[in-house]
């Protein structure tokens, strides 16, 4: 028997977990998580199949979306995010929309406009145009950005205390850690270390703690490492700002600046600085919320 009762169905697509919520009527009937390992972004048929499925496994029997709005990691360009958008459809039958992950902030936080800026185990600021154009910057990946970010900040914390080694400065608490995280028994060894990562983002990201946990002990190097990290993030809202976009209220998530205090303070002092009308606002609801005010637009 088929289910005729409209379904607004939200998804967040996240490097780690995905997140799915249906709405139908006033109050959110489905709310599923399922992990992200699979997730093939740069394979519209694979991506569409995938996302069909997990509407299929989470909707009543017989019941089908009337809209599905995602935000989709990795989906980087507006290309990419209509293939992935156009393969859905095809499935579907229904209103589609096809976003990066990141875009899913301004909506989740009950706001027509703004910034989306992500800093995990990457980083990257999003918004919009006054055409409605989509802009994105950062997101680099580990290797050539990334700053403020878990990974970026592991880097750049490596590159803190190889330059305090060749100045011919003892090893100091930031440089005890890598050493133990990274388990070389030198300074010099960390750079190998880094090298041989298999998953360079993943690896590096994880020992992110020992850049905090040094600062908290005294380290000059890591709380230089923490202040660069949160103006480089203020300096991804200030390329959007060159570009057109309206950074009046800059929305913050990610498991990095939301869990590290000194991190978002370092951050928000230097947006003050750079922007001082920009407003930052943590995200203190789930993205998927985002994706389902978009999938609501829809109907």
């Amino acid at each position: 028997m088929q289910d005729s009762t409209p379904y607004a169905v939200g998804i967040d697509v996240g490097g780690t977990k995905t997140q799915l919520r249906a709405l139908s009527g006033g109050g959110v009937v489905v709310d599923l998580v399922r992990s992200s390992t699979g997730w093939r972004p740069h394979d519209p048929g694979a991506a569409a199949d995938r996302l069909a499925a997990l509407i299929h496994d989470a909707l009543p029997a017989g019941a089908h979306p009337s809209a599905v709005a995602v935000g989709a990691h990795a989906c980087e360009t507006p290309r990419q995010c209509e293939a992935i958008r156009a393969a859905l459809h095809e499935r579907l039958g229904a209103p589609v929309l096809v976003v990066g992950d990141a875009e899913l902030l301004v909506p989740a936080a009950g706001l027509d406009k703004g910034v989306g800026l992500v800093a995990g185990t990457g980083s990257v600021a999003v918004g919009r145009l006054p055409d409605g154009g989509p802009v994105q910057v950062g997101g680099w990946g580990a290797v050539l950005g990334d700053e403020g970010g878990a990974a970026g900040l592991v880097r750049e914390a490596a590159r803190a205390v190889w330059a305090a080694h060749d100045r011919g400065e003892g090893p100091d608490a930031l440089a005890a850690g890598l050493i133990t995280a990274f388990e070389v028994a030198e300074v010099p060894a960390l750079g190998a270390a880094l090298e041989a990562a298999a998953d360079v983002s993943a690896e590096w990201g994880r020992h992110s703690p020992v850049v905090f946990a040094a600062a908290e002990a005294g380290s000059p190097l890591a709380r230089a490492v923490i202040a660069e990290g949160g103006r480089a993030l203020a300096a991804l809202v200030v390329r959007l700002a060159r570009r057109g976009v309206a950074v009046d209220d800059v929305v913050v998530a990610g498991g990095m600046v939301l869990a590290q205090p000194a991190l978002y303070t370092a951050f928000v002092s230097a947006l003050t600085e750079v922007l001082p009308g920009a407003r930052p606002h943590p995200l203190r609801v789930p993205p998927v919320e985002g994706a389902l005010a978009l999938a609501r637009s829809l109907l």
